[in-house]
């Protein structure tokens, strides 16, 4: 094999396979008589992100959003989606790995599960909910220390 060939075969890769939609699901546990309410629902809104690894450089990388409308102490609907995409990364060193399934696939996936989750809202018959990008940078940031923290508490 020439020096040239190997250096090639030896160049990070990353490919992005297949997006998507991995579980979706609606509750509307008031209806219908919470579409009569005037007062405007307060959100809460949860994320997780996970990966897997299914095969040698072969990984899927997963966003778990959960978006709860309440009116008063009542549930208007809860919302949780989770996209996926199959991710190809070769040549990379471990840490690297790590960043890319925690910040590079959830930046890929985020904009499919904001439309599907947006979608969704609108079609249970509530106005749209449009959720705010995220920094999945200081998301990792913040879930490398919460872990650390706590594996520290442990100790």
């Amino acid at each position: 094999m020439s020096e040239q060939n190997q250096a090639a075969d030896q160049q990070p890769i990353f490919n992005i396979q297949r997006v998507y939609l991995k579980d979706m699901s609606l509750e509307q546990p008031n209806s219908p008589a919470i579409f009569l309410e005037q007062e405007a629902p307060s959100i809460e809104v949860a994320i997780d992100i996970a990966s897997e690894t299914l095969a040698e450089s072969i990984h899927e990388g997963t966003i778990t959003i959960t978006v709860t409308a309440k009116i008063q102490d009542k549930i208007a609907f809860l919302v949780e989606g989770k996209q996926a995409g199959i991710f190809e990364v070769r040549n990379v060193p471990d840490e690297q790995l790590e960043l890319i399934l925690g910040i590079s696939c959830p930046n890929i996936l985020y904009p499919y599960l904001r439309a599907n989750i947006a979608d969704t809202i609108t079609r249970a018959g509530f106005p749209p909910i449009h959720l705010n990008e995220i920094n999945f940078e200081a998301f990792y940031q913040q879930r490398k220390q919460a872990i650390a923290e706590s594996a520290a508490a442990k100790h």
